[in-house]
């Protein structure tokens, strides 16, 4: 199983980023910017949070929904009467479709080292919501958040990171590459489990480690600190520190 989280706890974390970001979006205000998500304001984010519920409960309901209809839900979300309230509409019926669909359920899913589709779509939008969410928090801050802004516990943070580096990142469609092979190690300091990332001009290979995993003894970049903060700054959501920016030299998407 690639996370060792319950459906519930994943369900309980989507709950409380859905209730975050109508929050932190009713307090910024639907014209301010997002300054974690260069040219959106808030209503854009809402806008694109609650098509993405609502595309994905036609996914789970096994429904296909095409471009055109993709599209209007987000429409719909821009020229609503109440952008947050259909938002949070949006998010409570994903909820309740992802608890009424068996546990054998088969539909579309993306990413590598998926979990079984029930179980990955509560994942993926309980991490996307929650990232918009922290967009959310920075529109109403005015500035990017530091990790100890935000809910986020170090053990839904890990999981996130692993859905990150193993399910996102190892795609081929993934932009991370670089030109000769490298080793990228991210270690949380509050969590047993950590990863290596072997990168190069193919797509990268994660592997997870745990507490007694002898680490690499020399690796091209160590990225360490709490789970939340590598959570934020793997998904560029907080500004990074001074050590970070060897980083930039790698293609990273």
């Amino acid at each position: 199983m690639p996370t060792h989280l319950e459906l519930s706890r994943h369900l309980d974390g989507f709950r409380e980023a859905a209730t975050a970001i109508v929050a932190y979006a009713g307090r910024a205000g639907l014209d301010a910017a997002v300054p974690t998500c260069p040219d959106w304001n808030v209503l854009d984010l809402v806008a694109h949070q609650g098509m993405v519920h609502r595309w994905a409960r036609a996914l789970v309901r096994r429904e296909t929904p095409m471009d055109d209809e993709v599209a209007a839900f987000e429409h719909a979300g821009r020229t609503s009467a109440d952008p947050l309230a259909w938002l949070e509409e949006g998010a409570d019926e994903l909820a309740r479709e992802i608890i009424a669909a068996p546990e054998d359920l088969t539909t579309f899913v993306f990413l590598n080292d998926a979990p079984p589709a029930r179980r990955f779509w509560a994942r993926r939008q309980c991490h996307e919501t929650t990232m918009h969410a922290i967009d959310a928090l920075a529109a109403s801050l005015g500035r990017a958040p530091e990790a100890d802004e935000v809910w986020v516990d170090a053990e839904l943070a890990g999981d996130g990171i692993d859905e990150l580096l193993c399910g996102f990142l190892t795609r081929p469609r993934s932009r991370l590459r670089c030109d000769d092979e490298a080793l990228l190690v991210v270690r949380p300091d509050d969590l047993p489990d950590w990863w290596d990332v072997s990168m190069g001009p193919r797509p990268a290979v994660t592997t997870r480690r745990t507490t007694g995993d002898e680490p690499p003894d020399d690796p091209d970049w160590e990225l360490t600190g709490s789970a939340v903060e590598l959570h934020l700054r793997l998904w560029n959501r907080t500004d990074p520190p001074e050590q970070w920016q060897p980083l930039t030299a790698v293609t990273w998407s």
